[in-house]
């Protein structure tokens, strides 16, 4: 997923049309989109709550939870300027696309940072032992 992501970002500019169709680009943004979802899905239903009761960052209304409600707000934006595109293709604008993914990258890398550094080896031994981490849903 590392290299599409790269490559649907890259192609933002509107480069996309020399190597493929606008609505192949739009599938591929709207692959990424998706995949974030569910990504945040699981973690939401699934590890999200198991860690916050132990790790505070992960509860509700906390840092995890509020970075994926600024990350989502983007998503949204974007999902929504995909289906305007696909429903009118001239309208595609590669500067109303880049403004959009500007919007949400800066929340999103520093979210993917924070989660690095929250979920290390080394804050881990702060809440869990070895034998609680091996238990852990993940």
């Amino acid at each position: 997923m590392a290299s599409e992501n790269r490559r649907w970002n890259r192609f933002s500019d509107g480069s996309f049309a020399k190597v493929m169709s606008l609505p192949a680009y739009l599938r591929m943004v709207m692959e990424f989109h998706d995949h974030l979802d569910a990504h945040h899905s699981i973690e939401e239903v699934y590890v999200f709550p198991v860690l916050a009761q132990k790790m505070p960052n992960f509860a509700d209304n906390e840092r995890h939870k509020n970075s994926h409600k600024v990350i989502h707000s983007g998503l949204d934006k974007l999902k929504d300027l995909v289906a305007g595109w696909k429903a009118e293709p001239t309208t595609f604008s590669p500067d109303t696309l880049r403004s959009c993914l500007d919007e949400f990258k800066t929340p999103l890398f520093k979210h993917l940072s924070e989660e690095v550094r929250d979920l290390s080896g080394e804050n881990l031994k702060k809440y869990y032992t070895l034998e609680e981490v091996d238990r852990l849903p993940m």
